[in-house]
């Protein structure tokens, strides 16, 4: 297959299910960039064997889909099936996870030696001495999360939880509380009387530097931050 077309594929109750897709535009649709299906078809059909260019039965569509329209197949089957990169995107996927996955390690591993983040470059170059081969589809956190296991012997790492109470003043607790409500769980919070509010959030380690300096930014420095345990 050229890397003008490629191929989206899903297997259902034994059945085979291909598209032919311009690549740019199936990864656009799927990750919601694109809305027209018909933008990324190369063809309104759907194959067994796209290569072949053996086509499915109206019978087995109706079967697998309950229905035989190739536009409503096609979206399940790019929204749910597997897609077939072409080099330059699978590249750029590895590499836009790749540095997701050494920022979630900067931000929520420690030294246990110090309590401290790792710079980023120290854990990429800390990567490359394991080896360890990224995966465009698995999850940042699952990947991250083996990572440190393997990069302990050379680099020692923890992900460790803290709880942390955050005041902010009521001339600020409307705009700073939607900016760092998502930085951890919140386990415990209260609008007081005054219009301030008061929460602990429980966060990685990691990640307690960088919600000082949002609180900082988003308060002119009269938030408070506080590791509780």
């Amino acid at each position: 297959m050229s890397e003008k077309f490629t191929v989206a594929r899903l297997t259902k109750d034994n059945e085979h299910f291909e598209i032919l897709v311009k690549p740019q535009k199936a990864l656009d649709y799927r990750n919601g960039k694109i809305s027209s299906i018909t933008e990324v078809l190369a063809a309104e059909t759907i194959f067994s064997d796209a290569n072949k260019g053996t086509k499915v039965s109206e019978e087995v569509m109706r079967k697998a889909f309950q229905t035989t329209d190739p536009l409503k197949i096609a979206d399940n089957i790019l929204k749910k099936g597997t897609l077939q990169l072409t080099t330059d995107q699978r590249r750029k996927m590895v590499e836009d996870k790749r540095k997701q996955v050494i920022d979630f390690i900067s931000r929520q591993a420690v030294d246990p030696k110090t309590n401290l983040p790792h710079p980023p470059m120290r854990i990429e170059n800390a990567m490359e001495q394991i080896r360890f081969q990224i995966d465009p589809y698995k999850s940042v956190e699952e990947q991250a999360r083996e990572i440190v296991k393997l990069l302990r012997p050379i680099l020692p790492l923890k992900i460790e939880q803290v709880l942390v109470g955050v005041r902010i003043p009521a001339e600020y607790s409307a705009r700073a509380y939607g900016a760092i409500k998502n930085w951890g769980t919140i386990k415990r919070e209260e609008w007081r009387s005054d219009g301030s509010w008061f929460g602990e959030i429980e966060l990685p380690a990691g990640a307690y530097a960088s919600l000082l300096n949002k609180l900082g930014d988003v308060t002119k420095g009269t938030g408070e931050a506080k590791i509780i345990h």
